[in-house]
């Protein structure tokens, strides 16, 4: 199974805790990229994400989003050391006593650190919730890729076979273009008038058809036209061989166009090329 590098997923995870939603998008990209925003209280688990990023996804740059929101009704109340507060307030009165001046208000000794306690809610549960909420996002966002991946798997089969009809029907046409190229070239020698050994004549159709023989430019692309379909069958991250490929058909449909001796051959050629160049458009998606 091939897999495309476009692809978005969203779920969304409540809990006693409160509201979370992840959201996961990727584009094409040479390699794996990976950018995650999150709230800061949960920064710690950025590197457990990008490792596990990094175990399932090969190519692509990938966007990941956590939106957070607690629940109210999991807060509790906040509670007052009174114990420390008692310390604070006698200490600020030593002070003045001492010092002859200065006043405390009850706001200052609240915000004295550790007269206000709020419990904190239980982190370790909140995470474990979220990394469970994030690996069946990245199971959505993978079925995504896999999905789109079926669907360009079918476009660049369909291109294949098309391939393989233009390369035949260029191989039904080189006998009759072969016969034609022989036949004007001995009607314009004479139409010149000149006179020349029979054997020196086939010795120029012999080297004219030569230059313009195609056949084993056919039989490569018959080769890659296999080739590819042997990659895609076999899936996994294949879209780097997959380009490579359409480097080679590129090169073989350019020496088969640059040999062109009809107006049919270079119907083929140019043919050749926009179905090639189709394919590396969709293959520029694929992991």
């Amino acid at each position: 199974m091939i897999h495309s590098m476009t692809a978005y997923a969203r779920r969304e995870i409540k809990g006693t805790w409160g509201t979370a939603v992840w959201e996961i998008r990727s584009v094409n990209q040479r390699y794996l990229e990976t950018y995650i925003r999150m709230p800061e209280q949960f920064r710690g688990l950025e590197p457990i994400i990008r490792e596990r990023f990094r175990k399932r996804l090969a190519r692509g740059k990938v966007e990941c989003n956590l939106r957070f929101e607690a629940n109210p009704a999991s807060q509790t109340e906040l509670k007052i050391n009174e114990d420390l507060a008692k310390q604070v307030i006698h200490a600020a009165k030593w002070i003045k006593d001492l010092s002859g001046e200065g006043n405390i208000g009850p706001f200052q000794v609240l915000q004295w650190p550790g007269v206000m306690e709020a419990p904190e809610q239980d982190m370790d549960q909140i995470n474990k919730a979220l990394l469970e909420g994030f690996d069946s996002t990245v199971d959505d966002f993978i079925a995504a890729r896999a999905s789109e991946g079926d669907n360009m798997k079918a476009l660049i089969e369909q291109r294949l076979d098309a391939i393989t009809a233009e390369t035949e029907k260029v191989r039904e046409k080189m006998p009759e273009i072969l016969k034609w190229q022989r036949e004007r070239l001995i009607g314009k020698l004479e139409e010149a008038k000149i006179e020349l050994d029979p054997s020196r004549i086939e010795q120029e159709i012999i080297m004219l058809a030569q230059k313009s023989d195609v056949a084993e430019e056919l039989d490569r692309l018959g080769s890659h036209v296999s080739e590819t379909h042997k990659i895609l069958k076999k899936g996994g991250a294949c879209g780097r061989r997959l380009d490579f490929m359409m480097q080679e058909f590129n090169r073989e449909s350019n020496t088969l166009a640059s040999k062109s001796i009809s107006t049919d051959i270079t119907a083929s050629g140019v043919e050749l090329k926009v179905l090639i160049e189709q394919m590396r458009e969709q293959i520029q998606n694929i992991e």
